[in-house]
């Protein structure tokens, strides 16, 4: 799982723990790890919702400062379904381990 560069970090230090992706189909799995710095992001539910579903309060919660904020990130080529993601990210310093499933 991708994140634009100012919303690394905060991630990391675990402020932002869901994200809104526009896709034609889900890219990631419930369970599923993502590599993210020294640790991983471990995909703890993923639901369609719809536009009218992302609040400013969901927005701040995935990072941005608004909706159309977000809306501007969370587009990822032509998709038109709507969802979100909520993960946890952990800290993991042993190099080497296979990550991705």
């Amino acid at each position: 799982m991708m994140f634009t560069k100012r919303l690394r970090e905060p991630v990391m230090r675990r402020e932002i723990t869901c994200s809104v992706r526009i896709w034609r189909r889900p890219h990631v799995k419930v369970g599923g790890h993502y590599r993210l710095g020294d640790g991983f992001i471990e995909v703890t539910s993923l639901r369609r919702i719809t536009l009218a579903d992302i609040t400013p309060e969901l927005a701040r919660r995935s990072g941005f400062v608004g909706v159309v904020d977000l809306l501007k990130v969370a587009k990822h080529g032509p998709g038109e379904n709507v969802y979100l993601i909520e993960f946890a990210y952990h800290a993991d310093t042993r190099r080497g381990r296979p990550i991705a499933r």
